[in-house]
């Protein structure tokens, strides 16, 4: 995976967070923190503990194993996690940049939240940031079907290259 590839990763990842931003932020106060039910419970729940996880990743890939998730309630709108959320992006795309033409491959150690050392690649990393978005994005959409809310655009990555060109 080359960086080019690595930055249409990033692209559709970012596009397809703002969507489900922009959806969540329709949401009055109540409806974005509504226990639903599920992994997650609300929609802020589940947006927090997606952001939440790639702030970890992030921040393993930087040197630095965190002990626990940020709390959710730290988040008390779409517009909160978005600001965050901006600033996530900027770390990620920055270290990506950093990591050069060969970085993908590279290997990085970490150290889990169940404190076992463990070791993938930064390509394996970044993959699995982006399905495991993908699949609370899916959550989210149907946490808004549920509270009878307009969910976003599409999230499949060929509407993503279809908009883009």
């Amino acid at each position: 995976m080359n960086p080019d590839a690595l930055g249409n990763l990033l692209d559709y990842h970012y596009w397809a967070r703002d969507g489900v931003l922009d959806a969540a932020a329709r949401l009055t106060p109540e409806e974005f923190r509504r226990d639903l039910g599920g992994s997650f419970g609300s929609v802020r729940d589940t947006l927090a503990h997606v952001l939440s996880s790639e702030w970890v990743w992030c921040s393993r890939w930087n040197g630095v194993s965190p002990p626990t998730h940020l709390p959710a309630a730290d988040f008390e709108t779409a517009e909160d996690l978005r600001r965050r959320w901006h600033e996530q992006e900027a770390r990620v795309r920055g270290f990506v940049e950093r990591l050069g033409a060969e970085g993908a491959d590279r290997v990085i150690g970490y150290t889990h939240f169940d404190g076992e050392p463990r070791r993938a690649s930064f390509r394996h990393m970044l993959q699995h940031v982006v399905n495991h978005a993908s699949y609370h994005r899916g959550q989210v959409t149907t946490k808004l079907r549920q509270l009878g809310a307009d969910p976003s655009r599409s999230q499949d990555l060929i509407a993503f290259r279809l908009e883009r060109g």
